[in-house]
């Protein structure tokens, strides 16, 4: 059973740069599309960015150019690397994966993933 650990959260100030790492076991995550999923107070779950086994990437418009969403096949690690840091990305960000297939981006929906982590806050001070 595939089980992911987020960590690299914190507390940055705005402009500022962090590198969430969400590591897995139980399975290789070379065979999953791998998300990055956030939920801000009183707001719905956003996914932030996509990455599939093949190593397609897909990025929500409100990040792109800012985060880069890469894995490391030997650590069985998926990362996000956060720049330019805005106070709205505040949030819990979730690393969540789902073995199925999506024939678009588009299709895919935060409620479509089975496997989630346990989340790690993100708070960009302005």
């Amino acid at each position: 059973q595939l089980q992911l650990v987020e960590s690299g959260g914190g507390l940055v100030q705005t402009g500022g740069s962090l590198r969430l790492s969400c590591a897995a076991s139980g399975s290789a995550l070379r065979s999953y599309i791998v998300g990055w999923v956030r939920q801000a107070p009183r707001k719905e779950r956003e996914g932030v960015s996509y990455l599939s086994g093949d190593g397609r990437t897909n990025y929500a418009d409100s990040v792109k150019g800012r985060f880069t969403i890469s894995r490391d096949n030997a650590k069985n690690t998926v990362y996000l690397q956060m720049n330019n840091l805005k106070p709205e990305d505040t949030a819990v960000y979730y690393c969540a994966a789902t073995g199925s297939y999506f024939s678009s981006w588009s299709s895919l929906r935060p409620d479509d993933f089975g496997s989630w982590g346990q989340g790690t806050q993100v708070t960009v001070s302005s």
